[in-house]
Parts: structure tokens; sequence; C-alpha cells
């Protein structure tokens, strides 16, 4: 295998030369459920919340549009931090930045579970985002700097596994818990959940890098990030990977008030009614993986993008002409969430493909594109104060402008998506 071993007592180049003779730093499935569990953190802290939006409105006495600020902000935090903590690894150490963010996200739990008034929740959401996303970030380093080739795939293969199963029982833990105890129930989860990660981040993860804070170059880093954004091969993909998955985000913001105060649902009903979208989701991710030998990524892309745009068709129609119920809601999201998982490995896998040098800031401005799309059609969601007719318009443009963008990206000379698609069939 082409992992390392102890980092602190080698050279990058002494690494580079020794690594098929040493023993694993870390074993595939252990890196496999701390990464799982550092990456999932983020979206958990999303999904737990969101039954609990319409029962702050009443306890804080302020508005729809001031709680869906909430998850904003929380995306806001979540987009910026993305891009500082994961140089910072690379200069500190994966561990010592693991155990800085998780401990802001400690606090920023503590201090959300005593809020007294929205003021004060929208600043804990925001340094929730900011903690939480030392997970993504880090949970791909460590498997960049242990694994390669094959076995890189299989961890990140696992590391999804677990990151969907948290996500997907979030909802429903969430809205039972909030029947149950109340909102600030949620929070404590979330505390709890904290001191887990801290917890795994000084027993179970070891170190994976030297840390050498030279590395730091802000001058370099701006330079990276600025060929990013020039770049058409990494644009193209990273706003198609902002419209689909954002949308999704986005429409966490407007469901608990569609679903529990229009359609009538029980907390813990909307949240075993999500479950629907991430069986749809998962269905997908599946399809994908069972016909990707057979079926080009592309190709495959551009029946997801079929599906994202069927459903925001649907969406858009069905919820203007009708009102809402629980499966004319939810059905187009169904279609638009199904598609995602067809979406994403081409996109995500071309916007990196031109870019191996600067891998990690691209993995992290990807990221922050993934996450700014939640935080754009989110806040334009807020302003809009018909929930419905917010996720009537909203999604559905998110899709057709990720669907604009796939098209602009196919129009790219072809030769650049040749060797994503022989790296995606390698890697199912």
């Amino acid at each position: 295998m082409n992992i390392h071993q102890e980092p602190s007592v080698l050279k990058a180049s002494e690494q580079a030369s020794a690594a098929a003779s040493l023993k694993p730093l870390m074993s595939e499935r252990r890196v496999a459920l701390c990464g799982g569990l550092l990456a999932a953190i983020g979206a958990m802290s999303l999904a737990l919340y969101t039954p609990a939006m319409p029962q702050i409105v009443e306890a804080f006495g302020t508005t729809e549009a001031m709680v869906k600020m909430t998850l904003s902000v929380y995306f806001a935090g979540f987009c910026v931090a993305q891009l500082i903590c994961g140089p910072l690894s690379d200069g500190y150490g994966r561990r010592p930045v693991t155990l800085a963010f998780m401990g802001i996200y400690l606090l920023a739990s503590v201090l959300a579970m005593v809020s007294s008034n929205i003021e004060t929740l929208l600043v804990a959401r925001f340094l929730q985002g900011v903690g939480a996303a030392v997970g993504v970030t880090v949970s791909r380093a460590i498997v960049r700097d242990l694994f390669t080739n094959d076995a890189s795939a299989r961890v990140m293969n696992m590391i999804g596994i677990v990151i969907s199963i948290g996500p997907a029982l979030s909802p429903t833990l969430g809205g039972i818990t909030m029947e149950l105890f109340g909102w600030h129930a949620i929070f404590a989860i979330m505390v709890l959940m904290g001191f887990i990660v801290i917890l795994v981040a000084i027993f179970a993860i070891r170190e994976t890098v030297v840390a050498d804070p030279s590395r730091i170059r802000l001058r370099e880093l701006f330079r990276s990030y600025g060929k990013l954004l020039v770049s058409r091969y990494f644009m193209y993909p990273s706003l198609a990977v902002a419209g689909t998955t954002g949308a999704l985000y986005t429409a966490a913001t407007v469901l608990p008030f569609i679903l529990m105060q229009r359609v009538g649902m029980s907390a813990t009903a909307y949240g075993l009614g999500m479950l629907l979208q991430t069986a749809s989701f998962l269905s997908g991710g599946l399809l994908f993986r069972a016909v990707m030998k057979r079926i080009s990524p592309t190709r495959l892309s551009m029946i997801g993008f079929a599906t994202v745009l069927f459903g925001s068709i649907s969406m858009a129609v069905v919820l203007t002409l009708y009102e809402p119920t629980y499966l004319n809601v939810m059905l187009p999201m169904c279609f638009y969430a199904f598609g995602i998982a067809l979406i994403m490995p081409q996109m995500t896998s071309a916007g990196m493909a031109r870019f191996p040098h600067i891998a990690g800031s691209a993995s992290a401005m990807m990221g922050f594109f993934q996450m700014g799309g939640g935080l754009v059609g989110g806040s334009i969601a807020a302003t809009i104060s018909d929930p419905v007719l917010a996720m009537a318009i909203v999604i559905p443009m998110m899709g057709l402008m990720a669907a604009v963008v796939f098209v602009l990206w196919l129009r790219l000379p072809k030769e650049t998506h040749v060797s994503q698609i022989a790296q995606i069939k390698k890697k199912g």
C-alpha cells in the first residue's frame, strides 16, 4: 500500500520513497470510520436542526425569515472556514486544527443551546458552521495523506456510506427529540457530537502530516484560488455542483415550514418523511455504481441533469397550481435528489481533473461553491414570505442554472473529459 508511517520523523521525500515498505499508520477501516464521523458532523448539524425551526419562531417571537437566516449564516460560516482550515491543517497538522475547530463547534453548540433570542442563535449557528467545516476538509486530507489509487477509492467509498447514514437519520432523530424534550435538546445532541469528535481526534486519529507553518503562504494560496476562479474547467463543474447540491440545502430552509405548518405534519412525521428524499439519493448512487462500467459517467450525468430538470419543472408546476401535500412536495424533490446522485461523481472529478498540483485548494474551493449554493439559495428563499412560492421558484431556477453550465462544460474540448471517465471507471 502507498501509506506513510510515522510522518513526524520522516521528510516528505523520505515518505515517498519508503511508502511501499512501511506499515499503515491507520487502517482503512479506522480512517473510514473516523473520517466519516468528521465529515458527517456538518450535514448532521444541519439536518438535526431543521425540525425545530417552526418551534423556534414561536419560542423567540420572531419571523420565519429570521429563523431561515440561521441556516444561511451556518452555510456562510462553513463556506468561509473551508478555505481556511485546509491550508491551516497543511501547516500545523491535521489533529491540532481539527481540535481547534471542533472546540469552536462545541462552544457554539453550547451557546445555541442556551440562546434566549434569535440574535444569539444567529451568532451560534455561524460559529457552528465555522467549526464543522473542518470535518470535510480534514477527512479528505487524511485520505490523501495515507492512501492512493484503489485503497483511496475504497476508503472514500466507506466514508461516503458513513456520511449518508448520519444525515439520513438526523431529521428523524431531531424530530423525535424536539417533541419529547423541546428544541434546546437538539443542540444538546450537537454538544455531545462535538465531544465525541474531539475524543476521536485525541485518541483515534494519528497525525498524518509533518507540521510545517512555512506551507501557509498567503500569496501562493491566493494565486491558486485565482487560477481556479478563472478556469472554465473548474468553474463549470463547480457551479453545476452549487446549483444541484445547493438546492438540497435550500430546500432544508423551507421544507419544515411547508410540511409542518402548511401540510400539518408533526416534527416526528417530518423527520420520517425526509427519509424518502434520502432513499432517492442513495438509489441514484447505487445505480451509478452498478452501471458506470457500461455507461460513461458523462452520459450518466446527462441522465442526472434530465432528471433534475424534470423534478424542477414538476415542482414549479405542481406547487403553483395545487395546494401542497406531502407527495406533491416530496416527489419532485425525490427526482431532484436521484439526479444529483448521478451528477456528483463526474462533476466533482471533472472540476479537480486539471489541478493535481493544487488538489487541496481545488477541493476547498469546490466545497465553498457547494455550500455557497445553499447560502445563496437559502438567503433568497428567506426573503420570500410564502415558503411554497419560494420552493416553486428558487429550487427550479437553481436546477436550470446547473443544467446550463453543464451544457457549457460539455462544449469544452473533449480531450479534457477522457481522463476523468477513465479515472471514475477505475474507482468503480
